[in-house]
């Protein structure tokens, strides 16, 4: 059988503060609800055309051998393109809600080379934000 990846479709981050995190990717990344499965531990947010599902640590679907958020995270950052892309605001903006931003750099992403940015969610986990491609270097 022959396919072809077309998207990421979600990512799956363990979460020992379901609450905590929620507000994180809603009011600092601008993540919409998108469905909420509490019984299951379960939040799912829209980011763009993919989903960020946040599982909470301990829920009925969690796998206890996943390990623990903050000590040897089984993911290494998740990459969120975005648009407009101005460093100085989003690095204003990330300070404002107190958010421990890291290396702002050019690198390579799904669409080229183009400028990005790194910082923590409440958890530790790394995101990037990824700003449109500019010529290749």
């Amino acid at each position: 059988m022959k396919f072809q990846i077309l998207d990421i479709d979600h990512v799956v981050i363990r979460a020992a503060d379901l609450d905590k995190m929620t507000r994180f990717y809603r009011e600092v990344l601008g993540c919409a609800l998108e469905k909420e499965q509490l019984d299951l531990g379960l939040i799912q947010l829209r980011a763009g055309r993919a989903l960020i599902d946040l599982l909470q640590v301990g829920g009925s679907i969690d796998r206890p051998d996943s390990g623990v958020p903050g000590e040897g995270r089984n993911m290494d950052h998740v990459c969120l393109r975005v648009e407009p892309f101005d460093a100085a605001a989003l690095m204003e903006w990330l300070a404002g809600k107190h958010v421990r931003i890291g290396e702002q750099a050019t690198r390579y992403g799904a669409d080229g080379y183009g400028p990005s940015l790194y910082l923590f969610d409440p958890e530790g986990n790394m995101v990037e934000l990824k700003g449109p491609p500019t010529a290749a270097t």
